[in-house]
């Protein structure tokens, strides 16, 4: 049984709980580990994230939790820092590096807001291709552990969060397969532990994790180190991760 978490947002960030409840509900389920990893500051969009102001009192208050309730449960500080993300992740006790953003024509396009939103940022920045976003997306992805400091990857294709429903990548094409290996390759080579996150799953985008089968066959052929990931918004801590075992088994 995995009984612990590391990929959680609170209403420090984007997520509906706050910490404590959050503290006090993993302790209820029998966790022993639980860390948060609020989104970190992005200045180009303020609707998810840390403000700088609210980001020193997020470190106090996952500092209090952790004193509080040692004797139940280990806390931990992290952070989830995006790739354009302006203020350096210190003081955290791991930092999960993401890309939620492709920058193209000086704009900051995002990744996972939407379906629609992601077709017209294709349409007005790409020519209509999505193959020359995916290379674009990927390249970024590639260079995580430089420009965040990264442990851990987070959802390492999430590009694809509304795939299932409308398709756009063609996950199959030799580029598109060039694309992420020349990415995983580059962070392989760092030793980082890539998430199997199940985050899409549990706010019914998706039915299976990231990152994909394929994805997730040649990180593993490759000596890659994992770690299973509810990327929680509200009280979905440790979400399928039986399921998500079994996959990596």
């Amino acid at each position: 049984m995995i009984n612990r978490d590391f990929h959680i947002h609170t209403t420090f960030s984007d997520g509906k709980c706050s910490p404590e409840e959050l503290v006090l509900l993993a302790i209820e389920k029998g966790m022993t580990h639980i860390g948060f990893s609020d989104h970190s500051y992005t200045p180009f969009d303020q609707g998810y994230c840390m403000t700088p102001e609210n980001t020193d009192a997020y470190k106090t208050e996952i500092g209090r939790l952790k004193k509080k309730y040692s004797n139940k449960i280990a806390v931990y500080l992290g952070i989830e820092q995006d790739y354009y993300s302006d203020i350096p992740p210190k003081g955290y006790d791991y930092i999960i590096g993401s890309v939620h953003y492709v920058k193209a024509g000086g704009e900051y396009l995002p990744v996972d807001k939407s379906a629609p939103e992601l077709r017209e940022a294709i349409s007005a920045h790409f020519g209509g291709e999505p193959l020359r976003f995916a290379r674009e997306y990927f390249r970024t992805v590639g260079e995580l552990c430089e420009k965040t400091g990264a442990d851990i990857i987070g959802h390492f294709d999430l590009l694809t969060k509304f795939s299932e429903k409308d398709p756009l990548f063609d996950t199959s094409d030799p580029e598109y397969v060039s694309a992420w290996r020349d990415a995983a390759d580059r962070l392989l080579a760092r030793d980082v532990i890539f998430e199997i996150n199940t985050g899409a799953i549990a706010r019914g985008y998706r039915t299976s994790p990231y990152p994909s089968e394929d994805i997730l066959s040649y990180l593993k052929k490759n000596g890659a180190r994992f770690i299973l990931s509810g990327d929680s918004h509200r009280q979905t801590l440790c979400f399928a991760f039986k399921e998500a075992e079994l996959l990596l088994r």
